[in-house]
């Protein structure tokens, strides 16, 4: 694994560096200014600007920066993508899912969309998180994209609608921007319904991608291997079952916590061209795709709760139960995703930001978009690679802050990568009980921040004793 790529350096200053050193914004004082922006809010994700920086100076300065017209989300955040991008030889999940980016109805933003019920201001923004596809290692963004919703004619037909510019595109255009793998890397993209879409699997074939996609329709036709036509949720009733599993269901919604029991179901399909055909479609004279399904179904579930069920397309070969397990594993990574919006929105409080234009607020997002990955990976290496030494990955003066601060609480040996994370957890507030399970990031990023203001503590007072 590449742990010094996957894992985000603790000194923040060369995080920054590393992140933003390379943006073209038209001036090469623009771009020291954005590290140094960088790193103080890498520093204290959650706070405001004038919290993030140390002086009112400082604080004109990033609103002046974000005014300015080369500094654009694209070249803020598009280095950071482009490394992303660059990897070793392997298979990546790139795992692709919208968020709305909403500012509130009250915000007086000439130029924001409407969000949600159409109540809020602010876009939408959606991503493609790439992860390593054995470990689930969080390896940084591939690619973003914001788009700004506009209301459909309420006259509007299937026909029309298919002729304007859709919010489905989106998913579309994310493929195209990240493009296809070099070399020996191979990328795999992950997505939830919004996916399921014949343009969406004509973009992943043009880019040479695979693709997991869950269907948002039971009824849709599809070609079987015999080339005759039917709907889905007939043909599925036909394939053998390969195999079943049994899967730990947590207590939600007033139902208590169970073991379900799973089948699962594989066959070999092809997708026709649809009927109705959008501008991009037509100008493809596509074939129909061939891909497989894997359909997984609760069995004997309890009365009044609904049964667990997910079908899966996938370009990925599917033979035996080995590997629909695998095609499952990779669906069931898109859980991370939903974290690192978490992480944007909570970590990062992006909308919580009081730039007056949509230009600015899609600045600093692209800023915060990196920041986010940055919160999500601090989860992300404890889980993947635990029992690494510690003094491999984090820096020296770090390990002996933590050991001033908790030495009366830490193990007489050396610290493994794991139990690092674990001890900043509980100067985040993490109380470590048994029962507690794992520490989330939310606490370990709480008693990172605490643990950096110790350590410039000590860089502050080294600097004053050398002064006299």
């Amino acid at each position: 694994m590449e742990v010094s790529r996957m894992v985000m350096a603790l000194d923040t200053k060369k995080w920054a560096q590393q992140q933003f050193g390379e943006c073209d914004l038209g001036d090469r004082r623009r771009t020291k200014r954005l590290v140094k922006m960088a790193e103080r809010i890498a520093n204290h994700p959650a706070g405001s600007f004038p919290d993030q920086m140390e002086h009112w100076g400082d604080v004109k300065a990033a609103y002046r920066l974000f005014d300015l017209e080369d500094v654009t989300f694209e070249a803020v955040a598009s280095p950071h993508w482009e490394a992303t991008r660059r990897r070793e030889p392997g298979r990546y999940l790139i795992l692709n899912d919208t968020t709305e980016i909403d500012f509130g109805k009250d915000r007086k933003v000439e130029g924001l969309g409407p969000t949600g019920k159409g109540t809020g201001r602010g876009f939408l923004l959606h991503n493609g998180l790439m992860v390593d596809a054995e470990h689930k290692a969080v390896l940084g963004l591939a690619g973003q994209r914001i788009h700004y919703r506009k209301p459909a004619s309420k006259k509007e037909n299937s026909s029309q609608r298919l002729q304007r510019r859709r919010e489905s595109e989106v998913w579309g255009r994310l493929i195209d921007q990240i493009g296809p793998a070099q070399g020996e890397t191979q990328f795999v993209h992950v997505c939830d319904r919004g996916a399921d879409n014949f343009e969406v699997f004509c973009h992943l074939v043009k880019n040479r991608c695979d693709w997991v996609i869950r269907t948002c329709s039971m009824h849709r036709s599809i070609l079987t291997a015999g080339n005759e036509r039917m709907p889905l949720s007939a043909f599925l009733e036909t394939l053998p079952v390969v195999g079943e599993y049994e899967l730990h269901v947590r207590s939600r919604n007033n139902q208590p916590a169970r073991v379900a029991r799973l089948e699962v179901r594989i066959g070999a399909i092809r997708m026709p061209v649809p009927r109705q055909k959008s501008p991009y479609v037509r100008k493809l004279r596509p074939q129909p795709i061939p891909m497989w399904v894997v359909w997984v179904r609760e069995v004997d579930g309890p009365k009044g709760v609904e049964p667990i069920e997910w079908v899966l397309y996938t370009s990925l070969p599917v033979t035996t139960f080995e590997d629909a397990w695998r095609i499952i594993e990779y669906y069931e990574a898109r859980w991370l995703i939903e974290e690192y919006h978490k992480a944007l929105k909570s970590g990062c409080r992006v909308t919580e930001r009081s730039l007056r234009t949509p230009a600015r607020l899609e600045a600093m997002a692209g800023l915060l978009c990196v920041v986010a990955v940055r919160l999500l990976q601090l989860k992300s290496v404890a889980r993947t690679d635990p029992g690494r030494p510690a003094r491999q990955v984090v820096p020296p003066r770090w390990l002996a802050m933590l050991w001033a601060a908790r030495k009366n609480r830490l193990p007489a040996r050396e610290l493994t990568v794991g139990e690092f994370y674990r001890e900043l957890a509980k100067l985040g507030g993490f109380l470590g009980r048994r029962h507690d399970g794992e520490p989330g990031w939310i606490t370990i990023w709480r008693g990172w921040e605490k643990l950096n203001a110790l350590v410039r503590g000590a860089e502050l007072a080294a600097q004053l004793k050398k002064c006299g």
